[in-house]
């Protein structure tokens, strides 16, 4: 009896990963929990204390479906400091996480039969919401290089057609933990312009960075009236259970996408916006206790993970992912391309529990290397340590 689109709609498979890994554990065994892009940190204290006031204050009905006005405030302060933005209260809309603003960013600007330009591999929910709603997914993809990651842009170019009416960019990247150079920004613009495309702009992890400075594409002034821009609190605050976060966009779309607001949510809840408030007047300092934190598992990680035969990993400057080259310890345990078979032989093995690429899209036909996803967000420098040890001897 379900309707015909819900064959079409797909899942991040990441907690299907999660489950086998919660069963090995229930075995008897030791998990070293890779897979899931949670973190293992407490919300600040002062975020939870605002929170719970709302609530003793009595926050806790119905408020204006954009969001509260102070939070609105704040965050167009927030951005325009970080991003070299003008945007006002009027652009703002609170969102109940991330994943909302994806969805209502396709609802919004992408009519049946549309294509939609997204990052593959990329965020699993990219694809499912665009073949949800009836639109065409397009892929495009990266190339390996010294620094790491970067986007295949001739080839993102060629795939765009007079069908192509919008594009997903992830810069500060999951799974691969890149983020587009300078050139890769503009000739990014030059397509959104020359094609008169609508960008969803998620920056997700921009905050969570160990080295230089995040750049963001919106600090190209031509393109803002072609971009929505994704924010959340999940990962800067470790709040990724409070699900709350904001989509930015031209006034003029703020109408409209409002409603969509009232139709799905009514509003994100009342006493959640009051912690997020306090989550932005917090001094840079609480933010760089994680950051720190994150800082040493990525070099640790790193570090041992390429001393185990057959890995390299390159060093990312955000997010809190690792996307190793696995081809060659695939190929000398003698799985091939079998990610499945892999995968499962490492936990069993090892408790060694992550993601591979075919989590994050389905593979091209000109990729011939093999790659996995490590989040090391949720786990601590000695079970890092431990997992890699289990990971060389497995290897040997």
């Amino acid at each position: 009896m379900l309707a015909e689109r819900m064959k079409r709609l797909g899942t991040e498979n990441a907690f299907q990963v999660a489950l086998r890994a919660m069963k090995h554990q229930e075995e008897g065994n030791t998990v070293y929990p890779f897979h899931l892009g949670d973190l293992n940190f407490k919300t600040p204290e002062p975020i939870t204390e605002a929170m719970l006031k709302a609530v003793h204050d009595g926050k806790t009905g119905y408020c204006p479906a954009a969001g509260i006005l102070p939070l609105r405030i704040a965050l167009a302060e927030e951005i325009n400091r970080t991003r070299k933005t003008s945007y006002t209260p009027e652009n703002v809309l609170v969102q109940t996480g991330g994943k909302p603003v994806i969805a209502k960013f396709l609802l919004g600007f992408m009519s049946e039969g549309d294509e939609v330009l997204f990052p593959n591999p990329g965020f699993p929910i990219y694809e499912s919401f665009i073949e949800f709603l009836g639109g065409i997914a397009k892929p495009y993809g990266f190339l390996e290089t010294e620094r790491g990651y970067s986007i295949d842009i001739d080839a993102l170019e060629k795939s765009v057609t007079p069908r192509t009416k919008c594009i997903i960019i992830n810069d500060f990247q999951n799974p691969t933990g890149s983020e587009a150079s300078r050139e890769e920004r503009e000739r990014l613009a030059e397509i959104i312009l020359k094609y008169k495309l609508m960008a969803l702009v998620d920056e997700a992890y921009f905050d969570i960075r160990y080295e230089g400075k995040s750049v963001s594409m919106l600090e190209i002034g031509d393109i803002r009236d072609n971009c929505v821009l994704l924010y959340t609190f999940s990962k800067k605050f470790a709040m990724t259970g409070w699900r709350v976060g904001a989509m930015f966009a031209p006034t003029k779309y703020i109408p409209q996408l409002s409603k969509l607001n009232v139709n799905i949510e009514s509003c994100t809840p009342h006493f959640t916006q009051y912690g997020a408030l306090e989550a932005l007047k917090l001094p840079e300092s609480e933010n760089k206790k994680i950051i720190d934190e994150l800082r040493l598992r990525r070099d640790v990680a790193v570090k041992l993970l390429n001393e185990v035969d057959g890995v390299h990993c390159p060093s990312p400057n955000c997010a809190f992912y690792l996307y190793p080259n696995v081809t060659k310890l695939m190929h000398k345990k003698g799985f091939g391309d079998d990610y499945k078979t892999f995968a499962e032989d490492v936990l069993v093995k090892t408790g060694v529990s992550f993601c591979t690429r075919e989590h994050f899209g389905k593979k091209a036909p000109y990729e011939t290397e093999n790659f996995i996803r490590l989040a090391f967000s949720g786990v601590n420098c000695s079970q890092i340590e431990k997992a890699c040890e289990a990971l060389k001897a497995y290897a040997k």
